[in-house]
């Protein structure tokens, strides 16, 4: 029987045990651009999404001013709501005096009825 520590309740003294090495074969890596251009099912709805999102913070960006517009990070439409994420708290009070102008100028470009306007702060893109 070991001799525990009253403060910690850990044994005193070391106890060793011999470590066995597993080997496990591994597959062939792939590079990311390799795993990019394969097709799949989730990965091809990814790309369509991707492309969506793109479009929509593309219109966004060009229904602002230019200065608000270089600070929005990220946009996107669903359910006839348009989420915009902005980098900071004082863009995003200043994008709420757009919301209107904003909501009808991406409604049009996009063809999307677009009901309401979220905005979110998010972290700066690197």
């Amino acid at each position: 029987m070991q001799k525990t520590d009253s403060k910690q309740g850990f044994p005193h003294g070391l106890r060793c045990r011999l470590m066995t090495t597993v080997y496990i074969a591994m597959q062939k890596t792939k590079s990311v651009s390799e795993l990019l251009a394969g097709s799949g099912k989730r990965l091809n709805a990814l790309k369509t999404g991707l492309g969506k999102r793109s479009l929509v913070l593309e219109q966004v960006r060009a229904a602002l001013p230019n200065r608000l517009a270089q600070a929005v990070a990220s946009a996107g439409v669903e359910g006839g709501r348009l989420t915009v994420g902005v980098v900071g708290a004082v863009w995003a009070t200043r994008l709420r005096y757009f919301t209107d102008a904003l909501r009808r100028g991406v409604s049009g470009s996009l063809g999307v009825e677009i009901l309401s306007v979220r905005i979110r702060v998010v972290p700066p893109v690197a």
